[in-house]
């Protein structure tokens, strides 16, 4: 499990990215950090594999907090103390389909590489690249599901449409919902948030980590 977990975990270097000499794939990462990503992308890139092991090997969710032991030592991470730590939005919408129908419309002519709108369900060929690489951060760095990223589903593109657009996301709830599943044991979601699990872990009193790695910055220009 530690190496597809090292595998899917992701960190976006947005200095490097603020060089490129492309000004509509920079906005793109702009708007990233608007909506209260910055911090929780693009956190130190450092993981200890064997702690991470252990955590999901003992984890669960009791109350709606994440449980586990390392090293004998109790672990509890609730969403309050997770988006904190990453100062991700605690208001704003929790149910994608609440976004405004009119935006619906403008990011389908948006994304499209073609005269004609997008569906709601598309393939990536059919978007411009800016949002082709959103698309991957979503469902690579967010939502860290597995198999092919080349069909965008519904979700998806509600979720790339609030961002594209500003509006609102309540991004604490919605990502500690996919580490919640994580540790669930026998859950079909992928794991990943290796590098954000080791900042939480980082901060709990007396927990001895072990040795730690690097991980390098992820490459969406492939």
């Amino acid at each position: 499990m530690a190496s597809s977990l090292i595998s899917r975990s992701h960190h976006i270097d947005f200095d490097s990215i603020f060089l490129f000499d492309d000004a509509e794939i920079v906005q793109m990462f702009e708007s990233l950090i608007t909506t209260g990503l910055k911090e929780f992308l693009g956190c130190p890139a450092i993981f200890h594999e064997n702690a991470l092991t252990e955590l999901f090997a003992n984890g669960s969710v009791r109350d709606g907090v994440v449980v586990s032991t390392i090293g004998g030592i109790a672990v509890e991470i609730s969403e309050s103390v997770f988006a904190a730590m990453f100062g991700l939005p605690m208001e704003g919408l929790t149910e994608l389909s609440e976004v405004p129908r009119n935006l619906l419309s403008d990011a389908q002519s948006l994304f499209s590489v073609f005269e004609k709108e997008v569906s709601i369900y598309f393939l990536k060929k059919e978007i411009k690249m800016q949002y082709r690489l959103l698309s991957d951060i979503l469902a690579k760095s967010l939502f860290v599901k597995a198999g092919s990223f080349d069909p965008v589903t519904r979700d998806r593109f509600l979720l790339m449409t609030e961002i594209t657009f500003d509006v609102k996301v309540n991004w604490g709830n919605l990502l500690f919902v996919v580490i919640k599943t994580m540790v669930t044991p026998d859950s079909r979601q992928a794991k990943g948030y290796a590098i954000q699990i080791c900042v939480l872990l980082k901060n709990i009193p007396g927990l001895e980590l072990g040795e730690s790695k690097s991980i390098s910055c992820s490459s969406y220009f492939e």
